[in-house]
């Protein structure tokens, strides 16, 4: 019972429990008022903080008048070298006219006609001599396509596109042609070249532009048949029915492709109209048709200068009423018109400019349409190392020596492929006696593979490269060497995924002096270094696997456009297309934001360096972010602790608070620092007196360049 009985509280127990419950109650009230002044303090500073935000805010608009006017003429530099560029492609026009050479002119269409036409009209040249005259064939078709590329929107009419477009499908079609007669008049002389160890003819020539690798069967040894080129592992491993056969095996190795049809232009915003005239005077009609559209041709052109500048012409002209002497007046109102003419000239170009930038990065709305399975989307891989023609043709009548001539039967239908497999079967009693056929390819040492090439054959009927009938792929990267079997002959291509370098794992681009800058770019298999002087540039150095790798184009300065091109053409290709964000997971900015991020980084590029960072990734669309540093010197120390964040957006830039080895992302702004409506008084404001001095004395072609080339690798979205 005594068990069962609850323990009595003594008096000592129950004030102890009072006590503990009053400490609680204020521990409790002490941990609300802590709790409320914390609060009161984060509003505070918050209030504190809203209050500076403002008042920057206030301060950078009264100010952004006056930071973007002097933006602008920090700006123009980019139509100035595009005048430049139109200046230099009429002097070359003019040099080319002046020279005299017998070469055509690409641009003009009569010229272009007259030497086709009379190339079609030689007869009997020699494989020798189709390659030398392929150089200058080559040459024209490299120059069309750079007008097509290099030649700004506004400047190109349809008609000069299609002229253009229709030249280079004509002289590709007549080169290959060529080759074709004279491949058949070297094989008419096969019995006179026949090897005196087995009897057949086997020849290779070959220049910087193609390789021709020829066989004739003349001895038809039912046992010969692995065919290897002399000196080189490049060959066949034909079937007994070829080795019995009156046939010429011929690898015709064109280190270009005139195969491919050329791209179709992507889907883009209207490119403004193009205009015969000068681009002020055009702007200036186009302001004057209101007025001017029932005059005629003389009143509009007479109306022109005076709807242009109305005001100030009436201006000068009561001057002149008023102070006499009409001829100076007059001659300081012309004066006056050009000017004002001129400004409106470059108004114009500085708009078709930053409308060509922006085309540059805008990304098509829709990918490109493959209509079968096995047919090569070329928006995906690039073709690399050229195109091997692989042909199985008919021995043609050989020359025969008839009482001290050289007698030849020739045939009107020309040099004709063996048909193999032949269509019709019936005779031929297993189903293995056209089996395919094995080839081993040498792959072009100025070719880099980063992992086994596709191999792709030209459907001539769909006009597209497809992948089946090709099997047992074999590819030695150390031998450079690929082989497989093909089951029809015809053009044969190597390809490679054309984003196998995106996304990029890093970049950075830094000064090398006045003018004079370093682009690298960092990929999972390569390290890629451009630099950039004036309006050139070179492979600096190119890393695979951490170790320098080769290039034939090292030390070979070129123009931005043709050097895009060289590099895509060796594989290191870094720079996307309209298409490639269907393939690449990008970090994609609105393209206004990521085009005033490279215009204004590259004004900076003479004394700043711009470098990758991690957090580009985490910030919205609207938002670009990157490390910059003063770099006065050409040194570039392995650390560099004075790196700075800086955040973008188009039309306000700041520093960050947070720097790259921050625990999260944030926006809050660097303390004692504001922001600025331009990346460029952001910068200015840490920077020395040195550093602004080498910005404002860049010269507009290095600015261009090196804005061009950040614009083609696309290194805030592809990174």
């Amino acid at each position: 019972m005594s068990g069962s009985k609850k323990k009595k509280i003594t008096k000592a127990e129950q004030l102890k429990q009072l006590q503990e419950e009053e400490e609680k109650r204020l521990r409790e009230a002490e941990e609300a008022r802590l709790k409320f002044e914390k609060e009161l303090e984060r509003l505070e500073k918050q209030r504190i903080e809203k209050e500076k935000w403002q008042q920057l805010e206030k301060k950078d608009l009264e100010r952004r008048p006056e930071e973007l006017e002097e933006l602008y003429s920090l700006e123009e530099c980019f139509p100035e070298a595009e005048k430049l560029k139109q200046d230099s492609r009429s002097l070359s026009q003019w040099n080319h006219y002046i020279q005299c050479d017998g070469s055509p002119d690409p641009s003009v269409p009569q010229e272009m006609n007259t030497f086709i036409s009379l190339w079609k009209e030689e007869t009997n040249e020699t494989f020798e001599t189709v390659i030398e005259k392929s150089k200058l064939v080559l040459q024209l078709i490299e120059k069309l396509k750079l007008m097509l590329l290099e030649t700004a929107p506004h400047d190109l009419r349809e008609k000069n596109i299609t002229q253009y477009e229709g030249s280079i499908s004509e002289l590709q079609e007549l080169l290959h042609l060529k080759f074709n007669i004279a491949t058949e008049i070297l094989l008419r002389q096969a019995s006179t070249l026949a090897d005196l160890d087995n009897g057949n003819m086997e020849k290779i020539i070959q220049d910087e532009n193609v390789t021709l690798y020829v066989w004739a069967n003349l001895k038809k040894n039912p046992r010969y048949k692995s065919v290897r080129f002399s000196n080189t592992k490049t060959g066949f491993e034909i079937p007994r029915i070829l080795a019995t056969s009156d046939i010429a095996l011929r690898l015709l190795h064109t280190h270009y492709d005139h195969v491919t049809p050329l791209p179709s232009a992507p889907a883009q915003s209207p490119s403004p109209t193009p205009r015969p005239l000068s681009a002020g005077s055009q702007l200036c009609k186009g302001e004057a048709e209101s007025t001017a559209d029932a005059d005629g041709p003389e009143d509009q052109a007479d109306s022109k200068p005076r709807e242009r500048g109305s005001v100030f012409i009436q201006e000068e002209e009561r001057k002149v009423d008023e102070q006499g002497d009409p001829e100076v007046q007059m001659a300081s109102v012309e004066k006056e018109a050009k000017a004002a003419e001129g400004d409106l000239e470059m108004k114009l170009l500085s708009e078709m400019v930053a409308a060509a930038q922006l085309d540059l990065i805008k990304n098509a709305p829709e990918k490109p349409e493959v209509s079968e399975s096995k047919e090569v989307d070329l928006c995906q891989f690039t073709i690399l190392g050229g195109v091997y023609h692989l042909d199985i043709l008919e021995l043609p009548p050989q020359c025969k020596p008839v009482k001290g001539w050289m007698m030849v039967e020739i045939l009107k239908e020309g040099l004709q492929k063996f048909a193999y497999p032949p269509e019709i079967t019936e005779d031929f009693e297993t189903e293995n006696a056209f089996p395919p056929v094995e080839v081993t390819l040498q792959i072009q040492e100025k070719v880099t593979f980063f992992e086994e090439p596709v191999v792709a054959r030209w459907d001539a009927e769909g006009k597209y490269w497809r992948t089946d009938g090709i099997s047992d792929v074999y590819y030695s990267s150390e031998d450079r060497l690929v082989s497989f079997k093909l089951e029809t002959f015809g053009p044969v291509t190597l390809m490679q995924d054309t984003h196998i370098n995106m996304p990029y794992q890093s970049w950075e681009l830094r000064p090398l002096g006045m003018n004079k800058a370093l682009l690298t770019v960092t990929t999972v298999f390569t390290e890629i270094q451009i630099q950039i002087k004036e309006n050139l540039c070179v492979l600096a150095s190119i890393k695979v696997k951490d170790k320098e790798h080769g290039s034939v184009l090292e030390g070979k300065w070129m123009a931005p456009v043709p050097f895009i091109i060289a590099l895509k053409e060796t594989g290191l290709n870094i720079f996307p297309t309209v298409y490639s964000h269907f393939y690449v997971a990008i970090n994609n900015k609105v393209p206004l934001v990521e085009m005033k991020a490279y215009q204004q980084m590259a004004l900076l590029s003479s004394a700043f360096a711009f470098g990758w960072s991690k957090w580009n990734t985490l910030c919205n669309s609207t938002n670009v972010v990157f490390k910059v540093r003063e770099t006065l010197t050409e040194e570039h120390p392995i650390d560099i602790p004075n790196w700075a964040l800086f955040m973008f957006s188009g039309d306000r830039a700041w520093r960050l608070k947070i720097n790259e080895e921050s625990e999260s992302f944030s926006e809050a702004l660097g303390e004692e620092t504001e922001f600025h409506s331009t990346l460029y008084h952001m910068v200015k404001d840490a920077a020395s007196k040195e550093a602004v001095e080498k910005v404002r004395s860049s010269s507009c072609q290095f600015v261009d360049s090196v804005c061009y080339m950040l614009l083609s690798t696309r290194v805030l979205s592809y990174s």
